[in-house]
């Protein structure tokens, strides 16, 4: 294993590649339930799972890409080869913040992506799957999602995902005038209400939580009505239009749900589904899911190319920087040894010719002084070099400083992902010059 090095390994299903069922086929219980999985493999040391309605993605560090590969192959199992997108450790970083900055949205530029990025973030903290270099890849990720939007038009108008599934129902059978139905009250639902709100005549909420879809009732500008998940049928007979995005494990409806409700377009944008395909067998009843929402995207990609072109650009520079903080921490941890390793030579000298000379503090402090500039002269080159051969990825004269300076090295590997600036002993940073703790504590 290279010095303070994993290699990242991800692998993505997403809707742009795979059908329904396929995605469907990929889908875990939960982030954190993914994380655990993907931790029990022995090689595994980090782990990433990010699930979406349209997307699931796993990363892996490991000590090789093989270890993280043969990993992510079980995590997928069961996903057809040609549906699934395998990233290198390069392409894991470039591909998260793509994604984290709307690229990858089946709606360019939604908002929802870069708040469920945090949030598989902290699903993985809190199972144990960040360490060092996935902290910094999805940190930085978000990062660039954050400058993206604040920077450039790729939000613009704040679309999403519910508002052109609202789209595709306006496109297929109009919304004015409607009674529409909403069963679900987290993010999608929200926005699928509001996008609804002004248009349709009467609202219907439904969620299995009866206080939050009461809480999106009053919220929304509409005449709404809140029913019970469990009596959802009845409002079904009620609306035409039915957007449904629920978290649900489970099916929400079945053909019962819907027999007899007459004309009804549905719009399912669950991941897993709420709808099954067998509903579509009964007369007057049309459902569209997320294959469907493809072809009403495409304006919205045209729309924001030019926007798309500048995120592109700006992901460039960030992915350089990213790669450069990598190298530069994988160096700190030689820089930081070799220090400790003259700290310890020069305490022992001192103490010994303080002893003999038998020097006053003054004199003490003298001696101090000139060892710690001899040091700091004599360790200035090496830590350019190691800089240096860390940029130049030259790890076979990391390896061999470290089996020089640190006694420690080979042994517990968990220890081996590099040393942040923070990380280096108080006494320690008091010997480096200033250039060289400010190259340390540089992003």
């Amino acid at each position: 294993m290279t010095v303070g090095t994993g290699v990242i390994s991800g692998a993505s299903v997403d809707i742009d590649r795979a059908t329904v069922d396929e995605l469907e086929a990929a889908t875990v219980e939960s982030q954190r339930e993914g994380v655990d999985r993907l931790l029990s493999a022995p090689a595994v040391e980090e782990a990433y799972v990010l699930q979406t309605c349209n997307r699931v993605e796993a990363y892996v560090v490991t000590s090789d890409g093989p270890e993280g590969r043969a990993a992510l192959d079980v995590f997928f199992e069961g996903v057809p080869d040609d549906v699934l997108v395998e990233l290198g450790h390069e392409e894991s970083l470039r591909h998260l913040m793509r994604v984290a900055a709307g690229l990858e949205s089946i709606v360019v530029g939604e908002d929802q992506i870069l708040g469920q990025v945090s949030t598989a973030y902290e699903d993985a903290l809190a199972a144990g799957g960040i360490g060092r270099i996935l902290e910094a890849g999805v940190t930085k990720a978000v990062h660039v999602g954050e400058r993206a939007r604040t920077e450039t038009a790729i939000n613009e108008g704040s679309v999403s995902l519910a508002s052109a599934a609202v789209k595709l129902v306006d496109e297929e059978v109009g919304v004015d005038g409607a009674d529409a139905l909403v069963v679900g009250a987290g993010e999608m639902g929200r926005l699928a209400a509001q996008s609804l709100a002004t248009r349709v005549d009467h609202l219907y909420v439904a969620n299995r939580t009866a206080e939050r879809a009461e809480h999106l009732a009053d919220t929304v500008d509409a005449d709404a009505t809140v029913v019970d998940l469990d009596e959802v049928a009845e409002a079904v007979a009620e609306a035409t239009v039915v957007v449904t995005a629920t978290g649900s494990p489970d099916y929400v409806f079945d053909k019962s749900t819907v027999a007899g409700s007459g004309e009804t377009f549905v719009v399912d944008i669950a991941q897993p589904r709420d709808v099954p395909t067998t509903v579509t067998e009964l007369p007057g009843v049309t459902v569209r899911d997320l294959d469907a929402l493809k072809t009403v995207t495409d304006e919205n990609r045209a729309q924001r190319a030019e926007a798309a072109t500048v995120v592109e650009e700006m992901i460039d520079v960030e992915f350089e920087r990213l790669l450069a903080q990598y190298k530069r921490k994988r160096a700190d941890r030689v820089i930081s040894a070799m220090y400790e390793s003259a700290e310890r030579v020069k305490a022992q000298e001192v103490e010994t010719a303080v002893g003999k000379a038998d020097l006053d503090a003054g004199q003490r402090e003298v001696v101090e002084a000139m060892a710690d500039a001899i040091v700091n002269q004599l360790l200035a080159a090496p830590t350019k070099s190691l800089r240096d051969a860390a940029e130049q990825d030259d790890w076979s004269t990391i390896n061999t400083a470290l089996q020089l300076f640190d006694p420690e090295f080979g042994g517990d590997e968990s220890e081996s992902d590099g040393v942040e600036s923070d990380e280096i002993p108080e006494h320690i940073r008091d010997q480096m010059p200033d250039a060289v703790f400010d190259q340390l504590s540089d992003d």
